[in-house]
């Protein structure tokens, strides 16, 4: 309901835009840009925008164009990658500050590169981050439910994201997402041409042969039709797109599989309702036996969206055989008060649920106590991040390398088995969270 409280909110929303016009814009952004010669400009743009799949779709595109023979570098949640440098781009950052951009930027024009692919978030168009950027094409993945603690409505954030479509000089949307209607309204209304693909589209044969041989998830599949959309744009050929789908090598905490036996274990990214959702629907459908459980340990950002806290507890109870509620990046909020609002509105599966504050206690009690031989335990929310944020402060942490670690501690202690009978009781009492 939009109450007193939403419209002020709105209103200050709206109030930031001038300000980060002023500071982020012209104080950091134009500045630089102008020092360095104004790199955006001699360089061949590619944004990808969405709630879910821009890293992948972003990283997908930037290995066939590299494939195909194209001079290219990519600027993505993971990292930067010029040529064969790598470059770290911070703790939770996509979108980076704009004078960090424009000198990346700089690097790669010295770099003779041609095309950058550039992972865009609707935090980093509302605050002009992206200052002085104007993509040769943008290209959306799907707009969900996320960040409405900073938006305030679907329609804010959805116009956020057609900031930088209306940017572009080719726009392209997914025609099978709830954001394409009010998309084209809004680009029609600011006078933006642009272009769809949908599941429904007639491709090469050969072509989906290859996106459906490359990849078990139907989310994958829309993300290689967003990049084939967009090579096509841009004159790839067909055979240069599929060779390169099939040595696709994927993306690092997306679906990694970082055991295999006796049970596997699995660290993804996501931290949507809808990601979480795919994400447990597609291994559901892995489990090797009828016996086979799948295990999900997650939790919900402090300082985030609040609205999605219980939506993601009702997912996971419904489509998890047991889930561990557990911390992820509380910052200044308490875990147990995030854990609460994620089973506020559970009538059932309550019998599913371990809450664990400390995140590795709650991935040690998954491993070590819930899974059996055959079991899929996947770990959600962080994938390749390497850092956890407890009050203000970042905090070294890497869900692989922690589960990575437990399951050989399981493996060398004596007569140690992960699969005994005697493990399975689950525990009576509630781990307290202790800041790492």
């Amino acid at each position: 309901m939009y109450n007193t409280e939403m419209a002020i909110a709105e209103l200050i929303y709206k109030a930031k835009r001038p300000f980060h016009f002023v500071k982020t814009g012209l104080m950091r952004g134009f500045r630089v840009e102008r020092q360095l010669g104004y790199p955006a400009r001699k360089l061949k743009i590619l944004t990808i925008t969405g709630t879910d799949g821009k890293t992948t779709s972003s990283t997908m595109l930037y290995h066939v164009l590299k494939n195909a023979g194209k001079k290219v570098a990519l600027l993505s949640t993971v990292a930067a990658y010029i040529n064969e440098e790598t470059i770290d781009t911070g703790f939770h950052v996509t979108t980076p500050d704009p004078a960090q951009l424009h000198t990346l930027l700089a690097k790669m024009v010295k770099k003779d590169i041609e095309y950058v692919v550039l992972e865009v978030t609707s935090h980093g168009m509302y605050q002009y981050r992206i200052w002085g950027i104007d993509p040769l094409i943008a290209g959306v993945t799907n707009i969900n439910h996320e960040h409405l603690d900073y938006h305030v409505t679907y329609k804010n954030y959805l116009e956020a994201k057609g900031m930088l479509l209306a940017k572009a000089k080719t726009a392209i949307l997914n025609d099978d997402d709830q954001s394409a209607p009010m998309l084209k309204r809004y680009l029609r209304s600011v006078g933006q041409k642009f272009s769809t693909y949908s599941t429904s589209d007639k491709i090469y044969y050969k072509v989906k042969q290859a996106i459906d041989a490359s990849f078990t998830e139907s989310y994958n599949r829309m993300n290689a039709r967003l990049v084939y959309t967009i090579c096509q744009n841009l004159g790839i050929q067909n055979q240069d797109f599929m060779s390169a789908i099939k040595t696709f090598p994927g993306i690092p905490g997306r679906m990694e599989e970082v055991a295999s036996k006796p049970f596997r274990v699995i660290v993804d990214f996501a931290h949507t309702p809808q990601a979480l959702e795919a994400a447990l629907k597609t291994l559901r459908k892995q489990l090797p036996t009828k016996k086979s459980k799948l295990i999900a340990v997650f939790g919900c950002a402090g300082l985030r969206d609040t609205t999605k806290r219980p939506l993601m507890g009702r997912i996971g109870t419904e489509l998890a055989d047991h889930v561990v509620f557990t911390a992820e990046d509380p910052r200044t909020e308490d875990v147990w008060s995030i854990i609460r609002q994620m089973k506020e509105q559970l009538t059932s599966h309550h019998d599913k649920i371990t809450s664990i504050a400390n995140r590795g206690e709650a991935i040690r009690f998954a491993l070590s106590q819930l899974a059996q031989k055959d079991d899929i335990v996947v770990i959600l929310g962080k994938g390749h991040e390497q850092s956890m944020c407890y009050g203000t402060t970042e905090y070294p942490w890497d869900d692989r390398v922690f589960a990575k670690e437990v399951l050989a501690s399981l493996t060398s202690s004596s007569n140690s088995n992960p699969n005994k009978k005697t493990q399975k009781s689950k525990p009576t009492t509630i781990t307290k969270n202790k800041k790492k």
